[in-house]
């Protein structure tokens, strides 16, 4: 079974609902983490963006990298530019991918045009997920 780490940030937003929808694409076919650069704590609005599309991820916790430095990942996907750039060495094989998304916790506006922003940047990470688990989890 491939273990997939996603990096952030600060593993509040993207990498939480990546590493939802991808727990959700690829069912028992893989181990997926979630981590960050730093720790943020969950937003709750990616909850909530998360909730709306009946995926619950309320029990996730924000983990820094560190924590699985004895994990042997087979691969890491960095969902923005930042943690691409700080993404430590991971030893072995591990195949690496990049998708830079925007960060939803930092958009402004009204409360609706706010989580409008958030469910613009879920749905993009989630049709990511769906070619991510069909490209390389499915091809085992």
């Amino acid at each position: 079974m491939k273990k997939i780490l996603v990096l952030c940030t600060g593993n509040s937003c993207r990498s939480q609902l990546a590493e939802g929808y991808l727990r959700y694409f690829a069912a028992n076919k893989a181990e997926i983490y979630s981590a960050g650069i730093e720790t943020h704590g969950v937003n709750p609005k990616a909850i909530q963006v998360m909730a709306e599309d009946h995926i619950d991820i309320s029990a996730h916790t924000s983990n820094h990298v560190d924590e699985y430095a004895k994990i042997v990942f087979d691969a890491v996907i960095t969902v923005c530019d930042n943690a691409n750039e700080a993404c430590p060495f991971f030893p072995g094989k591990v195949d690496r991918f990049h998708q830079n998304f925007p960060d939803p916790a930092k958009a402004t506006g009204t409360p609706e045009e706010v989580m409008a922003e958030f469910r613009k940047v879920r749905d993009q990470i989630k049709a990511y997920s769906a070619d991510f688990v069909n490209q390389y989890v499915n091809k085992q």
